[in-house]
């Protein structure tokens, strides 16, 4: 049986330390680079020489204060703050690379989709297409507090935002723009056709865009759509939506089930529920030997932060950890934020029970993704038995240490997966759709819900 090829992706964030607080203390961390494009270019190259499909790079907008109620750990401890804007790094990477994609994570919550779908064509244009949009409805009140967006926040308000933003950015990439409207006629002195070029007249609860669009076709029109919601509505936008999707829990069985529940959805919708692909977080630590990546995790542990953790799942799960004794038991409580990291520990995993300080060093060393230490023979087998038994198509890598961990994967992992088949030797060409889904595919696919609206330009000149 054809061996299933494995999609990777670096996971980064535009600041300190990103998912493992505390380790930007590690004598080889240099995640204080971050305000440094030479950092973020080198990783690129970095990335590309391991032929990785993308760099997923995380965003927030807020800081994490709801541990002990206020900022002071958050900012003593650099726990994704400062935190600078992710889409600023993408040309300058883009530029030194050829083929390596960019995933981007914006909310549908603090920036007006008219304005967002002329960056996002902006960038799919200057990267010949290599762009993709993680749609986030972001969980972090002080976010809101510092843009009044009232009652929206709410975490099934938000997603219902979220649809109708969507909305009008299919209208505008896909359906304002007539695929030949640019004729660049030097003699007719015409560079656009008007006739082909149309309002898009949305007129809704949340948003009214009656124009067109500022950008004329992109390689992709729309980017590549990623979802990173995990919760019970976080699934049923991403089922109707995504082409990739990111899920971080601790382990198989609350993978296992959300892949199932996700492509289930997927079928009902009509679409081809294996056409979503799936990338787990994970963060792996390699050596040479057993010995060697023992003793590369052991030194890595003795820089986790207690306090700098816990700020970070406070900040995700909305319950403030500091309330809690270090050996007393999580339980499952429902809160504006990332439902599903809670639901995650408490409910698709119920034969284990985490207490506060357990999950403090789970979660010093990659956030909520599981570790892996090995030698590259048995990160590989590894990464083949989550295949296998999840169904999910790839791995959004997170960092201990930055460049550090990536090296090593590219150095060590990377030619054991080409060595077994499982990764590419030599990047395609075409943009990150094309990538991802094959030649010819650089469009959302027929039976997508943005392919519909293609022709929305001219039907809506015709009335």
């Amino acid at each position: 049986m054809k061996k299933k090829r494995i999609y990777l992706n670096a996971f980064d964030m535009n600041c300190v330390a990103h998912q493992s607080p505390g380790l930007w203390v590690h004598p080889e961390d240099q995640s204080y680079r971050y305000k440094d494009i030479d950092y973020w270019v080198e990783l690129a190259q970095t990335l590309e020489r391991g032929r990785f499909d993308g760099l997923f790079i995380a965003d927030v907008i807020g800081i994490y204060d709801v541990y002990g109620g206020d900022k002071t750990t958050t900012v003593r401890e650099a726990t994704q703050v400062p935190v600078n804007d992710p889409m600023m790094l993408v040309s300058a990477m883009a530029n030194a690379t050829q083929h390596l994609g960019f995933g981007i994570t914006c909310s549908t919550t603090f920036e007006h989709p008219y304005t967002f779908a002329r960056r996002m064509s902006t960038l799919d244009h200057l990267t010949k297409g290599r762009i993709a949009w993680n749609i986030v409805t972001s969980y972090l009140e002080s976010g809101t507090r510092n843009i009044d967006i009232g009652d929206r926040f709410i975490h099934s308000e938000r997603y219902n935002v979220a649809e109708e933003y969507i909305e009008v950015c299919y209208k505008l990439w896909e359906g304002s723009w007539e695929d030949d409207a640019v004729i660049k006629d030097k003699e007719k002195r015409i560079f656009t056709d008007p006739t082909k070029v149309h309002e898009i007249h949305h007129h809704g609860q949340y948003f009214h865009v009656p124009g067109i669009h500022l950008c004329e076709p992109s390689p992709q029109r729309t980017p590549v759509l990623y979802q990173a919601g995990g919760s019970t509505r976080g699934r049923q936008f991403a089922a109707k939506h995504a082409e990739c999707t990111f899920i971080s829990a601790p382990g198989k069985e609350a993978i296992t089930l959300y892949v199932k529940d996700l492509r289930a959805q997927a079928a009902s919708l009509g679409r081809n529920p294996q056409s979503i692909k799936v990338f787990a977080l994970m963060t792996v630590i390699v050596g040479r030997t057993e010995e060697e990546a023992r003793a590369k995790y052991e030194d890595l542990s003795q820089y986790i932060s207690y306090e700098g953790a816990l700020s970070l799942l406070s900040g995700w799960s909305g319950v403030d950890f500091s309330k809690y004794e270090p050996d007393q038991e999580i339980e499952y409580i429902e809160t504006n934020a990332v439902r599903s990291m809670l639901e995650s520990l408490t409910k698709a995993s119920p034969n284990k029970k985490w207490t506060v300080r357990e999950l403090a060093n789970f979660a010093g060393i990659g956030g909520m993704g599981p570790v892996i230490v090995g030698t590259p023979e048995q990160i590989v087998d590894t990464f083949e038995e989550w295949i296998d038994e999840t169904d999910i198509d790839g791995f959004n890598l997170a960092y201990a240490i930055t460049p550090g961990t990536f090296k090593d994967i590219v150095d060590l992992v990377v030619p054991e997966l080409q060595k077994r088949g499982l990764l590419k030797k030599d990047y395609e060409e075409g943009t990150l759709r094309e990538k991802l889904f094959g030649k010819g595919n650089s469009r959302l696919s027929e039976n997508h819900i943005g392919a519909k609206y293609r022709n929305l330009g001219r039907l809506l000149q015709k009335k």
